[in-house]
């Protein structure tokens, strides 16, 4: 029987649905979710993705404004971009897209974001909050890989989770939240990389397996519990084609498994909002 499908593209819709609401609360206050995205160089996934994000604005309802560097940016210009952002008041939060052009240091420049204004919850400080279980803007993945799972009925608490991929923006924030003592959470999780050797004997115990390294078709079904649960969460491209961590073939193994389009990307959208109007949400008096 093939996986149920684990569609990102209809929860984020429940999610933006849910947003307007809380959009509509705040225009009665005067207040306009403002979102901010800084783009560094020509990038073509990530000049497509930040357009994304601002058509996502428009259809709420909430202002954007993007701040775009050429690939000869010096990091005195990507800082002068995050003061602009930090000091707008019509933007509540904003993200500094990556990769960065070789040369400038894009971790210097998320340490000057302001931690309330930062939408990808990737900042330091919102990182320390998630390990120590405060509430914080949260990675936006990995809240969407959390909500796609709850969403779908996959079951988590005292489940094995395993993570292939030890990244900032998904492997590390997503193994210390699903880590954390919570009725969604509460899980065992081990986090490998493609340095492992025989992955395939970490993932055949896992009940989740969260492919995030980046790594086309890294896993195939004979890496797979029967009825696990597959989440397809890194991404390359070869063009303009987007391929996946996940074989196709996976899909007549597991359980539960994520689309190729569809799946993990729309919920990052969805959830980036959610952190936006969270952030103007702060800001009613």
């Amino acid at each position: 029987m093939p996986a149920i499908k684990l569609d990102g593209e209809l929860l984020a819709a429940e999610i933006r649905e849910a947003l307007k609401q809380r959009i509509s609360t705040l225009d009665q206050h005067g207040i306009k979710p403002g979102l901010g995205t800084i783009l560094v160089g020509n990038d073509g996934p990530s000049e497509n993705y930040v357009a994304m994000k601002h058509r996502d604005c428009e259809e709420l309802g909430m202002h954007s404004r993007e701040i775009k560097l050429t690939e000869t940016a010096a990091q005195e210009d990507v800082l002068s971009a995050v003061d602009s952002m930090n000091s707008d008041p019509q933007i509540h939060a904003f993200i500094i897209q990556y990769p960065f052009p070789d040369g400038l240091d894009y971790e210097s420049a998320l340490l000057e974001v302001l931690p309330y204004k930062d939408a990808d919850g990737l900042h330091p400080v919102n990182l320390g909050r998630l390990v120590q279980g405060i509430d914080a803007p949260l990675a936006c993945t990995p809240a969407g890989i959390q909500l796609l799972l709850e969403r779908f009925d996959v079951p988590i608490a005292g489940q094995h989770v395993v993570i292939i991929g030890r990244g900032l923006t998904i492997g590390r924030p997503l193994a210390n939240l699903l880590s954390l003592k919570r009725s969604n959470a509460n899980a065992a999780v081990t986090v490998i990389h493609t340095g492992v050797k025989n992955l395939a004997d970490y993932t055949r115990q896992a009940d989740i397996i969260v492919a995030a390294a980046g790594s086309p078709d890294m896993i195939t079904a004979d890496m797979v519990k029967p009825g696990a649960a597959v989440v397809a969460a890194g991404v390359s491209f070869d063009g303009k084609k987007l391929l996946s961590d996940v074989s196709d073939e996976v899909e007549e193994i597991a359980g539960w498994l994520s689309p190729r389009i569809g799946g993990v990307g729309p919920m990052t959208r969805a959830l980036l909002m959610q952190n936006t109007v969270a952030a103007a949400e702060l800001t009613v008096s």
